[in-house]
């Protein structure tokens, strides 16, 4: 299962330090004076920093960007598939690749650290057909994370979905601001690529028939 980024946090989590840095995935900013973390397909970070950046970079995948404006706390997560295939929110496989679990993570997280649900101020980006495959699967991740949403009673104030080119987003977690750009064709094709080679790695280390990956190819 990917490592997620945000750790468990203490019971007295709202007056903690919530970020977890990772070898590899935070790197100091000159430009723009901020820690920058990355966040990766199956993956997921929590913070409280006013100098981290969350970025990521979204083909068909889509990333929920979730902060509570009073406590001072957001995160972000990145999915790729919207979930297994018993259709349940939570209860298949406990991986944030999935959209069900990576949802649940996320907002699970940020209560954990001091956030009220009533409060969140809730952002998604991404979906968009990027890839040749049987099925849309930007569509589906897409419409997966606006059902979400609305089935938990979760008010979505923006969103980005769909299409057909890859997005950079910059989120900021302490002021909510999203800095988003739609990539050109030449990177269109290496987040193609990418995608490609997750999945297949995805099929190698699962079991077979636990899972279909992008309709049967």
């Amino acid at each position: 299962m990917s490592t997620a980024l945000a750790h468990k946090q203490p019971a007295n989590a709202a007056s903690a330090d919530v970020s977890q840095a990772t070898a590899g995935r935070r790197f100091f900013d000159t430009t723009h004076s901020s820690w920058m973390v990355k966040v990766f397909p199956g993956e997921f970070y929590v913070t409280r920093q006013p100098d981290e950046i969350l970025v990521t970079v979204l083909g068909s995948c889509v990333s929920a960007c979730i902060r509570d404006p009073v406590v001072g706390v957001g995160g972000m997560n990145h999915f790729m598939l919207a979930k297994g295939r018993s259709g349940g929110w939570g209860n298949d496989l406990e991986s944030a690749r999935f959209g069900n679990f990576a949802m649940e993570k996320l907002i699970n997280e940020l209560i954990k650290a001091g956030c009220s649900r009533e409060r969140m101020e809730i952002k998604v980006f991404g979906g968009g057909n990027v890839i040749d495959a049987s099925t849309a699967v930007g569509s589906d991740n897409a419409e997966f994370v606006l059902r979400y949403l609305e089935a938990e009673g979760l008010r979505c104030s923006a969103e980005d979905l769909g299409g057909s080119h890859p997005r950079r987003i910059h989120y900021y977690p302490v002021t909510g601001r999203v800095v988003r750009r739609l990539l050109g064709t030449g990177e269109t094709y290496a987040i193609n690529r990418e995608e490609r080679e997750y999945a297949d790695r995805l099929r190698q280390r699962q079991p077979a028939g636990e899972i279909h990956l992008f309709g049967d190819e």
